[in-house]
């Protein structure tokens, strides 16, 4: 059995039984159960997750990405920083990036105040960062391979005399 197809199909669609991708892989359940389990063992597998509209929900959340520069340390470069902010649990990603800045961090908080005091309280205050720059989410069209909101009922261009 293709791990790697397996692995694909589960993360278009983590509700996919093993009965029916069996039948995708040309295989039978008990071997797509077993390698599920292997992966989910070993940590490839790391979770399974439901991607939601939350302003369709009625939830308002405020969502930011900030742009941290930090000192690296000696021996262990950026990851002791980045697995202290990882701790955090407004924090929903953290990523080392190349160019300006050094990691991407993507939070959500309820308001931007929230947000805000979190950057100026939590994040800025931990030893060797160096500055912190934050850009707040005003609108998501695309979220993880996910179009939110198409808007594609007509895309005609409006004629005006």
């Amino acid at each position: 059995m293709n791990k790697l197809e397996l692995l694909e199909i589960l993360e278009d669609n983590a509700r996919v039984t093993p009965e029916e991708i069996a039948v995708m892989l040309q295989s039978d359940p008990a071997s797509v159960r077993r390698a599920i389990k292997e992966l989910e063992e070993n940590k490839t597998i790391l979770k399974y997750m439901t991607l939601v509209n939350w302003e369709k929900a009625g939830e308002e959340k405020v969502s930011a990405m900030i742009e941290v520069r930090i000192t690296p340390q000696r021996d262990v470069g950026f990851d002791a920083v980045a697995r202290r902010i990882c701790r955090f649990p407004e924090v929903r990603s953290v990523r080392l990036m190349s160019g300006a800045y050094d990691l991407a961090v993507f939070i959500e908080g309820r308001t931007m105040r929230e947000v805000s005091n979190f950057v100026a309280t939590k994040l800025a205050t931990i030893e060797g960062v160096v500055s912190t720059t934050t850009h707040f989410v005003l609108k998501t069209y695309k979220q993880d391979g996910v179009i939110v909101d198409d808007g594609e009922e007509d895309r005609r261009l409006m004629i005006t005399p």
